[in-house]
C-alpha cells in the first residue's frame, strides 16, 4: 500500500520510485532524500544544519583558528552532500580564519578512510580537527589519528555513533559527535506512510531533529536512547 524508502544513492533509485509512482504506491523517503519530487513525504535529519553546529563545535574547541579536514562517505547520497555542505558552508560563512584544507570520500568503508586520514595527516603537520561525516569515516579519523601519533593532539568530532566512537568520547579522545533521532525518523516514516494511504496531505520534509553529545551527556537517558553500538 505504501513504501518506505532509504536510498544509497539519491539519482539511481529515480527509476525505482516512478515504478512505485505509475502503480500509484505513495513512498515516504526514509533518513535519506532522493533528487525527485515522487516521495509525498521524507522523513529525515536536517543535515545540513546538524553538520553546521558540528562546524560550530569545531571552531570552538580548536580557538575559531587553523586548519581542519572533512572524510565523508559519499557524493552520491543525500546525507554524504548535506553533511559536507552544512558542515563546509558554516566554516566559510562563520569561522573566516578556520581553513578546511581537505575533503575527501572513503564510502564509508573504515580501512580506507584510515588510509585517507594518515595520508593527510601526514601531508598537513598543522591540522588542528578531523570531521568524521558517518560512522564509517570517523572510524577512520579516529584510527588514522591513532596510527600517526596524532590521538589526543588533534579535535575530532563524528556523525551517528557505534561503540568505537562511544568508547572514544567517553575516554575523552573524541570531542563529541552529532546523532540522528533514528527511533524519530522511523517513527515518522511510517505514520507518514499511513497517512499518505489515507488519502491525507503530507509535508514534503518532516525534521526528526538531531542532538550534539560529549562525556557530559552521553549517558543521559534521552541521548543513550539514541546511540547504537
Amino acid at each position: 500500500a505504501a513504501i518506505c524508502f532509504a536510498a544509497l544513492d539519491s539519482k539511481a533509485a529515480i527509476p525505482l520510485l516512478q515504478k512505485a509512482k505509475d502503480a500509484n504506491i505513495p513512498v515516504v523517503g526514509f533518513d535519506s532524500g532522493v533528487d525527485s519530487d515522487i516521495p509525498v513525504a521524507t522523513a529525515a535529519t536536517d543535515n545540513i544544519a546538524a553538520a553546521a553546529l558540528a562546524a560550530d563545535k569545531m571552531a570552538e574547541l580548536i580557538g575559531d583558528s587553523g586548519e581542519v579536514a572533512i572524510i565523508a562517505h559519499d557524493q552520491t547520497s543525500r546525507t554524504g552532500i548535506d553533511r559536507v555542505k552544512g558542515f563546509t558552508d558554516q566554516i566559510t560563512a562563520k569561522h573566516p580564519n578556520v581553513k578546511i584544507v581537505d575533503t575527501q570520500y572513503g564510502a564509508g568503508d573504515p580501512q580506507k578512510s584510515t588510509d585517507i586520514a594518515k595520508a593527510v595527516i601526514a601531508a598537513h603537520p598543522n591540522l588542528k580537527g578531523y570531521f568524521g561525516a558517518n560512522e564509517g569515516s570517523m572510524k577512520g579519523v579516529m584510527n588514522g589519528a591513532k596510527e600517526s601519533g596524532r590521538e589526543g593532539k588533534l579535535v575530532m568530532i563524528g556523525y551517528d555513533s557505534g561503540k568505537q566512537l562511544i568508547d572514544e568520547i567517553k575516554s575523552g579522545v573524541v570531542a563529541g559527535a552529532i546523532t540522528q533521532d533514528p527511533i524519530g525518523i522511523g517513527y515518522k516514516c511510517v505514520e507518514s506512510a499511513i497517512k499518505a494511504v489515507k488519502g491525507e496531505t503530507l509535508p514534503k520534509f518532516i525534521d526528526t531533529g538531531y542532538h550534539w553529545y560529549d562525556k557530559t551527556n552521553i549517558d543521559d537517558p534521552a541521548i543513550a536512547a539514541l546511540l547504537y553500538q
